[in-house]
């Protein structure tokens, strides 16, 4: 773990600020995880381990919400020999497969993100695999930041877990204090 923390700091993934996340809430840590995917060595080292953690559900598909989603998703994928397939929102923001991207009723599919807050895009996939009749057979994250809340009713396991508080916007300190928000995240 502590290498995996190491990686992490090296490439910049943890930011401090005052972040609007697409959960909707705030905080003062933002995990940037494109950051350390732009180094194609570490994205295989991490989705190697995380991997092993899947390795006896033998999944035929790996799937993300796009954006974050998408390398973990592929580079799990290659570990386990799996196909790769990433969802993205349509022109309403409805999560679904494009792309000629299908899944065959009764494929097992293991959904990957990046960082679980609250879950909100995993449950979102969850829907896509379930409406192609998919059995979902576990939820892998690189960083689980539910603080242990997350629960989605199948095996969910992330290499990291980290404490970093989030806060209903009327809550935030930082928002009582006049610090500005800004929104690193990839949805608008």
């Amino acid at each position: 773990m502590q290498d995996i923390i190491k990686i992490l700091e090296e490439t910049g993934v943890l930011m401090q600020g005052h972040f609007l996340l697409s959960s909707g809430r705030h905080s003062n840590r933002y995990l940037q995880c494109a950051r350390v995917f732009q180094h194609p060595r570490y994205a295989g080292e991490i989705c190697r381990r995380l991997a092993e953690k899947f390795a006896e559900t033998k999944p035929d598909i790996c799937i993300g919400p796009a954006l974050g989603g998408v390398i973990i998703a592929y580079e799990t994928a290659r570990a386990l020999g799996a196909r790769a397939l990433f969802a993205e929102r349509d022109q309403d923001g409805v999560m679904t497969l494009r792309r000629g991207f299908s899944i065959t009723p009764g494929e097992k599919v293991l959904i990957l993100e990046d960082v679980v807050t609250t879950g909100g895009s995993v449950w979102e996939v969850m829907e896509v695999v379930r409406s192609h009749k998919g059995e979902i057979c576990g939820i892998g994250c690189l960083v689980d930041r539910s603080g242990g809340k997350a629960d989605f009713g199948v095996p969910f396991r992330a290499l990291l877990q980290l404490d970093i508080a989030s806060y209903d916007p009327a809550d935030c300190p930082l928002c009582k204090k006049g610090v500005p928000a800004v929104k690193p995240g990839s949805r608008k």
